[in-house]
């Protein structure tokens, strides 16, 4: 029996061009969520999150292939919404004043009740500072303008600068946190081959 693998059940969304930005509507979603601040490459904290975010989609992952097997799926890359106080901050080299949201998509038949019992479980059996953080909640970004980066997270800066050129051609403007989905694993795959989708909303 296939799994729902959603990298191609929605292939516009995670599966984007290279060569050119492009516009989509994103329709609402529902996420585990943490947030955090600093530099992602040297935060404990980013480490736990990360941690905890998988440790909760694989236990709910497995819930639902336990009540419906017609139900499994593959687990959604890791996601993140990055912003500052002060957006000069990102030409910077000092991130500590960076502010994410890291989170991984939770399908249906997943609802918050579910994510809540499971989290409770799973904190009984591992100790997981990520999960006491977490939440549970509904993603609307609706129209966005988005781009695959391939290559090192350290030179996204000319592939995100070519998708506000998009958004500003195209009349529109800036009107959420910007958007990365992690389709490569940083631990198995060459820096040069990573693929990251960024994805701006905007009106």
């Amino acid at each position: 029996m296939a799994k729902r693998d959603f990298k191609k059940l929605l292939k516009e969304l995670y599966q984007p061009s290279a060569k050119a930005p492009a516009m989509v509507d994103v329709p609402p979603m529902n996420f585990a969520m943490v947030e955090g601040e600093g530099d992602p490459n040297t935060s404990e904290w980013f480490q736990q999150a990360t941690e905890a975010l998988y440790a909760i989609s694989y236990a709910l992952k497995f819930e639902t292939k336990g009540i419906d097997p017609e139900q499994d799926y593959v687990v959604p890359p890791l996601e993140g919404l990055w912003w500052s106080e002060d957006p000069a901050v990102f030409q910077s080299e000092d991130r500590s004043g960076w502010l994410w949201t890291l989170m991984i998509m939770q399908p249906d038949p997943i609802d918050e009740d579910m994510f809540i019992d499971a989290a409770a479980r799973l904190q009984e059996k591992k100790d997981l500072p990520g999960l006491m953080e977490m939440r549970f909640d509904r993603l609307v970004e609706g129209k966005c303008a988005q781009i695959m980066h391939i290559g090192p997270y350290a030179e996204e800066g000319p592939t995100v600068e070519a998708l506000h050129t998009f958004i500003a051609e195209h009349d529109g403007e800036l009107a959420g946190k910007h958007h990365e989905i992690y389709l490569g694993d940083p631990r198995k795959t060459a820096p040069e081959k990573l693929k990251t989708v960024l994805r701006q909303p905007c009106a």
